[in-house]
């Protein structure tokens, strides 16, 4: 069965602004804001000021955010709320080491009062940071065979780098070994292994790559309304000044590069789609143009539903565009993320068709919000709500755009579906594929992030439409709980607007489940009051998934 993926590449952190041992710097720079004007210029310096209160809040509550010597803090994002909370996204370095698992967020009141943070680093850091294997020794064991279950070929160190790793439990010396390659579908490859700096052994790994005014007459929407770019006399499908100028290129049914996979270099962006007219695809397989209107549709539709649904601009927040591409490689059955754009397979013409539906581009582009925003660690717990959140935000971009050709549910990839229609997942009863977890267990970490995403699934669907049996949209639907108990939902709608605010102001990069469940339960509470039937029912529903 084939998966959606996304892939991320690290990077440095946005802000600049950093608490040392006895010094601050306010110096932070802000997404999206330059020079160029001066409310520009008056919101960077109000960045600024946030931050840089936030910093001095952690210098004040050391114990709080398990600060110590050695410790550094830097800021990636701000976020206010309307009433003038705050929400102040961190990185947190030791002794100049990156510490993975070792974000955070600070939460203050209009005035600057502490009002707690958000994080999983679990102990204080006390570490030395000399290590003894060598840097070779310790690419060497990330390369050795047999280490992940899903195979890839053409394996090659990208990057080596010093790293406390504080994933879990104590926090270790390591090395973080990211090597490139191909995976076993076709999918490219970029493979975090995380390397004991003193021991040799291996920690864990982690898959980066993360596997989904004219007009378009697509695959699975019909015709829909797109903007594109006139130039000269012909039409490029592309947005133009605004949705940040996304646009869809077409592959041509080739692959990425090693060059490309190993060290980011060489990569094709792909070809341009044009037309003559306004007019892009038929509605057929037969014009190239097609999967392409579908894609752009679904990055549009994605755009406004995060704009108009949660004031978000963009994926990155800061009206910055992606752009996609289609007809990727040959008989590929798969979507992927890579930190800049959407990348869509044909299929194999048999079983699926090209993964360029609705609820795909929604979940590939909120892979996208996921790593802007919580950054949720691609394995274990943290992996599994990765993959859900793309899930829960790619069927609520497909009940956002409202299209009679691919009205709202709760199937996954539905419309690529050749032979029944019924997706890749369902998050009803996620089991119906026979991998999926619909209840949480003690194992449920060690699946393959697709099948752990059940857990977060099925709390959402719970959440959103309740226990038992129902129809909606045609679709017949039963969701037993795992406590027998019954569950009354509060309709997608409020669920959505739940899940985002857990995600960007409370999710910090290694959070799990019962983390997830504190998160969502403080943006209820947020949102709706303590006590509320909201809130109530965020407690019923991961109770029905056995987390409590």
């Amino acid at each position: 069965m084939p998966s959606i993926h996304s892939s991320r590449r690290r990077t440095a952190a946005v802000g600049v602004a950093t608490l040392a041992a006895a010094a601050i710097s306010t110096g932070v720079t802000a997404t999206g804001a330059t020079a160029a004007g001066d409310g520009h210029t008056r919101q960077a310096s109000r960045t600024g000021d946030l931050a840089a209160a936030a910093l001095r809040a952690v210098q004040t509550h050391p114990q709080a955010v398990r600060d110590g010597a050695g410790q550094t803090f830097r800021v990636s994002s701000v976020l206010v709320d309307a009433d003038g909370t705050r929400h102040v996204r961190m990185t947190r370095s030791y002794h100049g080491l990156p510490v993975v698992g070792g974000d955070l967020v600070v939460h203050q009141g209009k005035g600057g009062a502490w009002q707690g943070r958000s994080q999983t680093l679990a102990d204080d850091l006390t570490l030395g940071t000399t290590p003894t294997l060598g840097r070779a020794a310790a690419a060497t064991r990330a390369l050795a065979p047999n280490r992940v279950t899903r195979s890839i070929t053409g394996d090659k160190v990208d990057s080596t780098r010093l790293v406390v790793d504080a994933t879990g439990g104590s926090p270790r010396l390591a090395y973080e070994v990211v090597t490139g390659g191909t995976q076993d579908d076709g999918t490219p490859s970029r493979l975090a292994s995380y390397v004991d700096a003193r021991t040799g052994a291996l920690l864990h790994q982690e898959q980066q790559v993360e596997t989904v005014d004219g007009s378009g007459v697509t695959l699975s929407s019909g015709t829909v309304p797109l903007s594109v770019t006139q130039s000269g006399s012909t039409y490029l499908l592309k947005n133009a000044g605004i949705r940040g100028n996304t646009y869809t290129t077409d592959m041509n049914n080739k692959s990425d590069s090693l060059g490309c996979q190993y060290f980011g270099i060489g990569c094709s962006a792909g070809t341009q789609i044009t037309s003559t007219t306004t007019t892009f695809g038929n509605g057929s397989n037969s014009n190239r143009a097609t999967a392409g209107a579908d894609a752009q549709y679904g990055s549009n539709e994605t755009w406004e539903y995060y704009q108009a649904v949660h004031g978000r601009n963009g994926i990155f927040g800061n009206g910055q565009g992606s752009f996609n591409r289609v007809h990727y490689g040959k008989n590929y059955v798969n979507a992927f993320w890579d930190g800049s754009k959407m990348t869509y397979g044909d299929g194999d013409g048999t079983s699926y068709g090209p993964l360029v539906s609705l609820d795909v581009a929604g979940h590939e582009m909120s892979h996208g919000v996921t790593e802007n925003s919580a950054n949720l660690t691609y394995s274990g717990e943290s992996g599994g709500l990765n993959e859900s959140t793309s899930d829960i935000f790619g069927t609520a971009v497909e009940f956002y755009a409202n299209n009679p050709n691919d009205p709202g549910d709760y199937l996954i990839g539905e419309q690529f579906d050749l032979k029944n229609h019924q997706g890749l997942r369902r998050m009803d009863k996620p089991s119906s594929d026979g991998s999926s977890a619909d209840c949480w267990s003690s194992t449920v970490g060690s699946l393959d992030v697709h099948y752990s995403s059940g857990v977060g699934n099925h709390f959402f669907y719970l959440l959103s439409e309740g226990s038992g049996a129902k129809t909606l949209n045609g679709v017949s639907y039963s969701s037993p709980t795992c406590n027998g108990s019954t569950v009354t939902g509060i309709g997608h709608d409020t669920a959505e607007k739940i899940w985002y605010r857990a995600l960007t102001v409370y999710m910090t990069s290694n959070t799990d489940y019962h983390g997830a469940r504190t998160a969502s339960l403080n943006a209820a509470r947020d949102l709706y009051g303590a006590g509320s039937t909201q809130s109530n029912a965020v407690n019923a529903a991961w109770a029905g998934v056995n987390v409590s």
